[in-house]
């Protein structure tokens, strides 16, 4: 128990969830040497692999790990969303998270929450104890409050994200050296608040390791230059964990967890140009590149990742497909893409799956009809703009998302990970903090 704690005479129950984003389960059991740490914990507490939501996108990931519900309730469904009604899109902040966050609920009961790095939270909550916005915050002087929080953070050369221009040259130095420092300043900046012991709820985020995995997965899997570096970044990582846990409090329960784990990319898939070809989408422009260039007999149109929309009258505002054909629409869509095959001539999808299946909730409004969720290699982007082609085998990324590959790991006796998913995070640790719920608040249930 910290000094602070002992200060105050309180028996409240606390937690520290530390978040990685892209940390792939199967790197972690494949490589026990480089994760000590989290090996530990799974061996003190439980670890395991768990599912990601559909799509597994960190801008539809973040909120619904944090809320325990799916983006039909979060109405976050990926980086770039679409405005009911309409064409225009638009790219999901904080504020547009429609369900109660973790830290929110902590606050609520009374309790005191320092929330660091979490994506999809722009701008800073005036209401949480301390906390700085994660990825897609325009600077930390925007991003963090209060005023001595963010007068430290700039002091001490905090970084919001990782420059990911730097991945895409072939010399991955500057890059490596660059997520590097990113990991080592928010692990500094981690300790110093976890140390001050004056919170019940502490949340951070590294989001290093998702940006390290992009751009160096495939020297992992294919045994590449870079990567001995990549599994030295994540032992880094892990020491940084390691140090954390020592630093916590005796009544402090720890979880770490990922959002979505990775696997190996060898195409980016520009879906709207597939659809083009196949006869579903033309244009107005000849240069497009927004949904709203889209022609007016278009039947259906994508968004990354891998979400499929059809252009329905009364929905859209140029709807071509009659209500009555919806379902029929829809069936011949999903025929083709559970027929669509690569270069290689593998099955682009590994499944196809209906909004109704994956998406429920009050803001459902913006739900895709079909999720495509892929098979190893195809990375499915939106690519408005004209391509040469529907698969690009020369991109710069060599890893891509994984639904099935996210990592939890809780240092709790009586935690059981086992046939557990993402929405199941928000659940365990108001359970571990001892805040009361709902049985219908969320999708999810606690793991203790």
């Amino acid at each position: 128990m910290g000094l602070f704690d002992r200060l105050r005479g309180s028996d409240t129950p606390r937690v520290a969830f530390i978040g990685i984003d892209g940390l792939s389960y199967r790197l972690v059991a494949d490589n026990p040497e480089t994760f000590p740490t989290l090996s530990a914990i799974a061996d003190d507490g439980e670890g395991g692999q768990i599912d990601s939501i559909v799509p597994a996108e960190s801008s539809a990931c973040w909120p619904s790990l944090t809320t325990g519900t799916n983006p039909g309730e979060t109405g976050v469904y990926g980086f770039q969303d679409r405005e009911v009604g309409s064409y225009d899109t638009y790219v999901p902040m904080g504020r547009d998270v429609q369900r109660p966050r973790v830290w929110d609920r902590a606050t609520d009961a009374g309790l005191d929450a320092t929330v660091m790095n979490v994506p999809v939270t722009f701008p800073p909550q005036r209401t949480v104890q301390r906390m700085v916005s994660g990825y897609l915050s325009p600077d930390l002087d925007a991003a963090a409050h209060p005023d001595e929080f963010r007068e430290y953070l700039a002091d001490s050369d905090y970084r919001l994200s990782v420059n990911a221009k730097l991945g895409h040259k072939a010399d991955k130095t500057a890059f490596l050296d660059h997520a590097r420092e990113t990991l080592d300043a928010r692990a500094e900046a981690f300790e110093r608040y976890v140390e001050r012991d004056d919170w019940d709820l502490f949340v951070g985020v590294f989001t290093a390791p998702d940006r390290v995995n992009h751009f160096l997965w495939g020297d992992y899997e294919d045994g590449g230059q870079y990567r001995e570096d990549l599994l030295s970044f994540h032992a880094a990582m892990d020491e940084h964990v390691g140090s954390i846990r020592e630093a916590l409090p005796s009544d402090v329960t720890l979880v770490v967890g990922s959002t979505h784990g990775f696997r190996r990319l060898r195409y980016d898939v520009y879906c709207n140009e597939w659809l083009e070809r196949e006869g579903w989408i033309s244009y107005a422009d000849d240069d497009p590149d927004s949904l709203a260039d889209v022609d007016d007999d278009a039947r259906a149109y994508s968004l990354v990742p891998g979400r499929f929309y059809l252009n329905v009258e009364g929905r859209e505002p140029n709807g071509v497909v009659p209500e009555g054909e919806y379902e029929a629409t829809r069936a011949e869509l999903r025929e083709a893409l559970e027929s669509w095959t690569g270069p290689d001539g593998n099955p682009v999808a590994d499944r196809v799956v209906d909004r109704e299946t994956v998406f429920r909730g009050d803001h459902a409004a913006i739900a895709p009809d079909l999720v495509v969720l892929p098979n190893d290699g195809f990375d499915l982007k939106s690519g408005f703009r004209p391509h040469d082609g529907v698969f690009d085998p020369d991109g710069p990324r060599t890893g891509m998302h994984a639904f099935d590959d996210a990592a939890l790991f809780v240092d709790h006796p009586d935690a059981t990970v086992d046939d557990a998913d993402l929405l199941d995070v928000a659940p365990t640790l108001l359970r571990l903090l001892d805040i009361d719920y709902g049985r219908t608040d969320f999708d999810g249930a606690s793991l203790v």
